[in-house]
């Protein structure tokens, strides 16, 4: 273990503050960047651009916008859960870096940083509930710091594992998924329980935006954002399963 950058251990709160400007949007107050009422989100917003370019109504661009965030939700919850299974939610919540061996499980023989490509899943549903200057504020405020993460994360260990963390980088891509395996599984078991409990807030947005988008209420649906991240805060006040981690994080 290692001691980690300030932002690297303060990275949930970083990440909740980024959601947060991106929510309230400050700076309307004195530029006026977006408009008002019930359809001024970015969902409304594609939606009215989508049935004003196309032949569909309102309502079914509506639907179709709403698709895509559910498709975004669902698959950075499923791709964060995979990589926590096979990762150790402990490691994966730990403030501090870690890292014994490389981890070659799960997601991890695709590409070497799921956890952040699904967080950029839920990055994308959740911008569709913003004001249009928060939601792209939000986006490359997500992206630059994910990326200060995942330069800090790759440093450590190449550091630590040496050649086997280089050869790992050279065959596995970064973020873009590969369509086939790119280094053979080491064996290791996933902690299916685990790695649910570590992501209910990504499960809890997801089964918010299906269950009750079809009610276009983005108000409604952030309440819900809301109490899925209230559940998630009172699950890291109780220890998951401990154990040494697998590998990189």
């Amino acid at each position: 273990m290692s001691r980690a950058p300030f932002d690297f251990r303060a990275r949930f709160w970083i990440f909740a503050l980024i959601y947060t400007i991106g929510f309230v949007a400050p700076w309307n107050w004195a530029l006026h960047l977006d408009g008002r009422g019930p359809d001024a989100s970015t969902w409304g917003l594609l939606a009215m651009s989508l049935a004003k370019a196309s032949a569909i109504t309102v309502g079914a661009a509506f639907n179709i916008v709403l698709a895509l965030g559910i498709a975004c939700a669902f698959a950075g919850a499923w791709l964060r859960t995979w990589g926590s299974a096979y990762l150790g939610a402990d490691a994966m919540l730990d403030p501090d870096l870690r890292g014994s061996t490389v981890v070659a499980d799960g997601p991890y023989r695709y590409l070497r940083n799921p956890l952040y490509l699904g967080t950029m899943g839920n990055t994308l549903a959740l911008a569709m509930l913003m004001k249009t200057s928060g939601a792209v504020f939000t986006i490359l405020a997500v992206v630059l710091f994910q990326a200060r993460l995942i330069l800090l994360e790759e440093s450590f260990l190449t550091q630590r594992l040496g050649a086997a963390s280089a050869e790992y980088c050279r065959r596995v891509p970064r973020i873009l998924p590969a369509l086939r395996p790119r280094v053979p599984a080491s064996g290791a078991h996933a902690r299916w329980l685990e790695a649910v409990l570590a992501e209910i807030y990504q499960w809890g947005v997801a089964v918010s935006f299906a269950a009750i988008g079809w009610r276009y209420n983005a108000g409604r649906m952030l309440q819900c954002v809301l109490v899925s991240l209230g559940v998630s805060l009172v699950v890291r006040a109780f220890p998951l399963q401990r154990r040494q981690p697998a590998g990189q994080i």
